[in-house]
C-alpha cells in the first residue's frame, strides 16, 4: 500500500475539456477555457477581477510590484509559512519583516501591530496556513488604521471562509495556487484576485510580457514576465472548480475521522469562531510522541507525511531577518506532522494511518 499525502483527484471531464482545447488549437496563454477558468474562480470566491497565472508565487510578485513595492521598502510576512510567500519580497530587493503566528496557527494580531508600531511596512502579506484563515476583518481594520496594504497568500485556503467571506477577497490582492498537491489543480498554476479594475489590467499587461495592446508589433514601455497559465492547464481548472466544494467537504470529512481517532494523542490546527477552513492537510501536533519518529514509522509502512513548515526564522538563508515572535511556529514545527489527506481517501485508509501511529 501506498498512501501520499495529496496526491492530485481528477473528476473525469478533464481529458473532455482538454480535447475541446486541442481541437481548437488555442494552447498557448489564449483561449476560452483560460476565461472560463478566470470567471469560475471570480464566480466561485466572489471578488471582482481573477487573472490565470503559472503560479501563485507570481501573483504575490505581481502584487508586490503592483503596490509599488521597491528596493529597501519593508514588507512584513507570515513565519509560519512555505518559502513562496518570502520569496517575492526579494524579487523587489524588499526588506521582508517576519511575524509569527499565534496559538491559531495563523498570523498574531498583536505581533502585526507591534511591528506596525516599530517599523510601519508598506505591504502586509497574511499566509492562510493550511487552508485555515487569520482574523482577516480585525486585520483589514489594522491595515486600513496604519496604511498598510494587504496581500493574501491563500495558495492553501480555496474554499476557506471567515464570516461568510472568501480568503484571498479582504486585501488589495490575494491568490491561491492549483500545484499538484492543492485542493484543486491544474498540475501548476495559480489566481490572483482583486478588486481594483486598473491595477488588475495593469497585472494582466505585466504577466505577459507587458506587450502593450493596440500595435502591429510588441511595444514595451515597461518590462513584464511570462507568467500567464496555458488554456490546456485552464481546461483542467474549468473541470475542477466544478466540484470545489465537493473537495472541501470531503477534506473536512477526513479531518473529522483522523480527530476521531487521533483526538486523545494530538491536538489539531484550531478552526477559528464564524470561520469554514477547508482542512487541505490534516494537521496536528503530539502531546508525547516524536514528529520525526512518527513520520519514518509511517515511510516504512508506505505512508506519506510531513513535518508542519520550517518556521522562515530558523531556515539558515533567512534567520538574520528580524523576526516579531513568542516561539509559538517553533513549538509546532518540533511537535507537528501533516497526515495524509487526498480527497480519493477512504475511512478505511485513514483508520490505517491512524492504527500505524497509535501502535
Amino acid at each position: 500500500m501506498k498512501i501520499f499525502l495529496s496526491p492530485p483527484h481528477m473528476t473525469g471531464r478533464e481529458l473532455e475539456y482538454i480535447e475541446e482545447v486541442f481541437r481548437s488549437n488555442y494552447i498557448a496563454p489564449v483561449g476560452e477555457y483560460l476565461e472560463r477558468f478566470e470567471d469560475a474562480v471570480r464566480t466561485y470566491t466572489g471578488t471582482s477581477h481573477a487573472l490565470a497565472l503559472c503560479n501563485g508565487t507570481a501573483g504575490i510578485h505581481l502584487a508586490l510590484r503592483l503596490l509599488g513595492v521597491e528596493e529597501g521598502d519593508r514588507v512584513g510576512v507570515s513565519n509560519f509559512t512555505f518559502v513562496a510567500s518570502l520569496s517575492p519580497i526579494l524579487y523587489q530587493r524588499a526588506e521582508p519583516i517576519l511575524i509569527d503566528c499565534d496559538e491559531s496557527w495563523q498570523i498574531d494580531l498583536n505581533l502585526v501591530e507591534e511591528s506596525f508600531k516599530k517599523e510601519r511596512p508598506k505591504v502586509l502579506i497574511v499566509t492562510h496556513l493550511y487552508g485555515g484563515i487569520a482574523q482577516m476583518e480585525e486585520l483589514s481594520s489594522l491595515c486600513d488604521r496604519y496604511g498598510v496594504e494587504l496581500v493574501e497568500d491563500g495558495a492553501e485556503a480555496l474554499g476557506t471562509l471567515y464570516r461568510g467571506r472568501h480568503s484571498g477577497t479582504f486585501g488589495a490582492f490575494g491568490i491561491y495556487s492549483f500545484n499538484g498537491n492543492k485542493l484543486l489543480t491544474t498540475g501548476g498554476g495559480g489566481i490572483l484576485v482583486g478588486r481594483d479594475e486598473r491595477l488588475m489590467a495593469r497585472a494582466r499587461l505585466l504577466a505577459s510580457q507587458a506587450k502593450e495592446p493596440h500595435y502591429p508589433w510588441y511595444e514595451h514601455r515597461t518590462y513584464g514576465y511570462n507568467y500567464r497559465l496555458s488554456n490546456v492547464l485552464a481546461a483542467i481548472g474549468v473541470a475542477q472548480m466544478e466540484v470545489v466544494e465537493e473537495r472541501v467537504a470531503k477534506k473536512r470529512e477526513i479531518f473529522g475521522w483522523y480527530r476521531e481517532k487521533l483526538g486523545e494523542i494530538a491536538d489539531f490546527m484550531p478552526e477559528l469562531p464564524g470561520s469554514r477552513i477547508n482542512r487541505w492537510l490534516t494537521t496536528l501536533i503530539f502531546k508525547e510522541l516524536d514528529p520525526l519518529q512518527v513520520y519514518e514509522r509511517l515511510k516504512e509502512k508506505g505512508i506519506e507525511s510531513r513535518p508542519l513548515w520550517k518556521p522562515m526564522s530558523l531556515q539558515p538563508a533567512f534567520r538574520d531577518l528580524r523576526c516579531y515572535s513568542r516561539g509559538v511556529s517553533r513549538r509546532l514545527f518540533e511537535k507537528g506532522l501533516c497526515l495524509p489527506s487526498g480527497t480519493q481517501l477512504e475511512r478505511e485508509e485513514v483508520e490505517w494511518v491512524c492504527h500505524s501511529i497509535l501502535s
